[in-house]
Formats: C-alpha cells, structure tokens, sequence
C-alpha cells in the first residue's frame, strides 16, 4: 500500500505553505504530493490568504523538489481549455523531469464559478470525455505528425500536438461515485481509479463497477490502479488524536467513521481492511498544513507496518 499526501489549499494556504508540505512529504519519503483543484474555500473558512492556481503550484513545486511524484485530484475540465491543459502539463511534466500525474474530473463547484467568471455548463460528462480524448490524443500524436479533433464541444485543427511530455505516458486519474458513465470512463482513459471519501463497502461496489467494465473494453483490469482519498488524523494517543481533530472542526467518531483516524494501529487496522477491496494507494487528505508533526507521525509508525 502506497500512502501519498492529498491537500486542499483552497481552504486557506500560499504557495510557501504548500512548499512546506511537499518537502516534507518528499524528505519522509512519501510517494507523492497532490492537491486539489478549486479557486473558492468551502464551509465556513475564509480561505485566507486566497486561492492558488494548481498547476502554477505544481510548477513551482516541479523546480523545488527532486522525487516526490505531483499531481491533481482533480483538475476541472471546467477550468481550462483541453488544448492548453495538455500543454500545461506536458510543461510541469518536463520540469519535474516526468513526475507528474493528471487527475482529470467534470468540475462541480458552481459557486466558485460564479466567484471567477468561469463558465459553469449544464452538460459537463461529455465535456470530460472529449478533454480525455484530446490531451491523450495530442500527447500521443508522433512527432512531427498533426493532431485534428472534430466533436461536439471541442474542435482542433492542424495541430502540431506540441510539447510532448517527458514521460513516454502521464498517468491520467479518473475518479468518484457514478455507477455507470464513471467506470466506463475509467476502462477507456485511465491509469488510475480513485474514489473519494467512499466506505469500505462502497469502494469495494465501485472498484467491482470499473473492474467489470475494463472486462467489457476488452481491457485487463490489472492495467488500472485502483485507490482512495481519505481524511487523515492519526495521534499516539486518544488526546491527541481530539487535538487533531478540533484543529480541522471534526468529530473524532465521525472520523473513525468515514476517514482515517485513531492510533496508528487503527488507522493500519483500517487501511489493510481498504487494501482488501483492492486498493494500493490512499490519498491521505491532510487539513491542518502546519501540523508537520502530523506527517512525520504517519511516516513513522503508520506506513512501516503497510510494508510488512
């Protein structure tokens, strides 16, 4: 079981905090560094100091780090342009020297929206589907052969599908709760399933949903990682687990409920109950950016015992 480390500076983070994070993540030797993609705070924060831009965060993090890997869960297809996205990463790819993953979701936050002009479309599955369409085709067109796209959102023309990637493929994320377009999605684009915030047995229905319907692509179901993003509050003992768990505004049961959290015996108790569905990566979602202290805890009595 891989741990990797999921945060969401929409609720309140600058760039230097996320600069923090992700060293650490990096010296504790986690397996990657992700963050969300939204541009409003959601619940009562005020967000302060204001929204970061994901993948000018991932760009700076590409210059400032060596191993880690980087990425989204997930960018809005909402927010940009296929064509622009694709040559966004392809851009942080290169200067990570190729360690970037592309979670690609539909956008769903309609009041930030609002907040930053951005259109906010009615039909947005079909939208996803073609911006997967067009930056794996753009990505994979050989060089100095063009690229043309005809559908019914997007169109290219004559493209020279320029920059390439420095990774021979990006790892492409798709991910959430839908039963039936979702899976399908996933057995034609994805490296990667990830569910979010899903209990064990709701994870283990969707995971059997993509499986089934990889089968159906004539795809080995194999070829598709299958992984979770859960909350994370970890403490050595039941004070400061509440500590935690009063610093981020939750409940401690509601936590042992739906995330991960408890001693560190509990939380590999529930991780290896996760890793039963098939999941070999969790996306620890950490909400307190400053507590360091938190990460390196994980590091140290948590993630040893997944590797034995």
């Amino acid at each position: 079981m891989r741990l990797r480390v999921f945060t969401e500076p929409q609720q309140g983070a600058s760039y230097e905090t996320l600069l923090r994070v992700a060293k650490a993540a990096e010296d504790l030797e986690f397996d990657a560094f992700y963050r969300s993609d939204h541009y409003l705070a959601m619940g009562d924060g005020d967000g302060l100091p204001g929204p970061t831009d994901a993948w000018i965060t991932l760009a700076g993090l590409a210059r400032e780090t060596s191993r880690i890997r980087l990425g989204t869960l997930m960018s809005a297809a909402t927010f940009r342009l296929p064509g622009p996205l694709a040559i966004q990463v392809a851009q942080v790819d290169a200067m990570s020297g190729g360690r970037v993953e592309l979670g690609l979701g539909t956008g769903w936050f309609e009041q930030e929206h609002a907040a930053y002009g951005i259109p906010f479309p009615k039909e947005k599955f079909g939208r996803l589907e073609e911006q997967l369409e067009i930056v794996t085709g753009l990505w994979s067109t050989p060089y100095g052969e063009r690229f043309g796209y005809d559908g019914r959102y997007y169109t290219l023309t004559d493209s020279p599908a320029l920059p390439k990637p420095a990774q021979a493929k990006v790892p492409v994320l798709i991910g959430g709760h839908g039963r039936t377009r979702t899976p399908a999605l996933a057995a034609r684009f994805a490296d990667e399933f990830n569910i979010p915030f899903a209990s064990i047995q709701d994870s283990e229905r969707q995971f059997a949903r993509v499986r089934a319907a990889a089968a159906q692509a004539g795809r080995d179901e194999g070829e598709i990682t299958l992984s979770n993003a859960l909350v994370v509050c970890v403490g050595r003992d039941d004070a400061e687990v509440a500590r935690r768990a009063a610093a981020i505004g939750r409940d401690v049961a509601e936590l042992k409920e739906n995330g991960l959290a408890g001693s560190p015996a509990e939380v590999v108790d529930k991780i290896g109950r996760y890793a039963q569905t098939g999941s070999s990566r969790i996306y620890l979602q950490l909400l307190d950016l400053s507590d360091l202290d938190h990460l390196q805890l994980v590091a140290e009595q948590v993630r040893p015992q997944l590797a034995s």
